[in-house]
């Protein structure tokens, strides 16, 4: 995952936490806007989501933030 949508995911994640707790689920498309602007970063994250780790479409924003975080 390049450094940029690393950092924004991370960030969305925090943001999602702050306000609705640590229980708050989300998908990776939480990481975009709601029109498709940027094909390849959707598509690197999805990569990343669906492939590498083979993520159910809604997980907890505190375990994908620590994923992140970690490198994985």
């Amino acid at each position: 995952m390049r450094p940029t949508l690393r950092a924004k995911a991370i960030a969305v994640c925090n943001e999602k936490i702050a306000r609705k707790g640590e229980t708050v689920g989300l998908s990776f498309y939480a990481f975009f806007a709601n029109r498709n602007d940027d094909p390849e970063l959707l598509m690197e994250a999805a990569e990343w989501w669906i492939r590498t780790h083979a993520l159910d479409h809604f997980e907890k924003a505190v375990k994908i933030r620590d994923m992140i975080s970690s490198g994985v």
